[in-house]
């Protein structure tokens, strides 16, 4: 899977998926336990098509690299990419690519008490509470982040 470079702000870049060639990696068809030892198989399953399995609606896909830490709560972390679906509705408690007065920030979409809020997953920022009065939108929800293990 190629990515094309379609845009970049201040603290993202974004990528468009190009699928002009599909994607098939080996997939082992055992598990590979976190916690004790397990005897190790040597056997493969058909291929895995990456396309098939992280993007359902392929003309709404964009991946998107993030800087900064304020989601690493949720796994997301400086320099990761997120694989963001534009076709999804969003609702509470996703994770979310959002404008707000024209700047680009990925945060948990928190409705209480019918306010929205914008919700960090790093204990050293606020919340940010939506209001009516701000230029405002979900550009689309985070399906997966892609980051090398740390």
């Amino acid at each position: 899977m190629e990515l094309k470079k379609i845009h970049t702000s201040e603290k993202f870049e974004f990528f468009s998926p190009s699928f002009d060639k599909e994607l098939y990696v080996d997939f082992a068809s055992f598990s590979v336990p976190a916690g004790f030892p397990s005897p190790a198989d040597e056997y493969l399953e058909p291929k895995l098509n990456l396309n098939e399995l992280l993007i359902k609606h392929p003309s709404a896909t964009f991946f998107v690299r993030v800087q900064g830490d304020s989601m690493t709560g949720a796994g997301i972390f400086n320099g990761d990419i997120l694989i963001v679906d534009r076709a999804l509705e969003p609702k509470n408690g996703d994770i979310a690519v959002c404008v707000i007065d024209g700047e680009f920030t990925v945060k948990r979409l928190e409705i209480i008490n019918d306010e929205l809020y914008l919700a960090a997953e790093n204990g050293q920022y606020k919340p940010i509470k939506v209001s009516e009065f701000q230029d405002f939108r979900v550009w689309g929800i985070v399906t997966y982040v892609i980051h090398k293990p740390q």
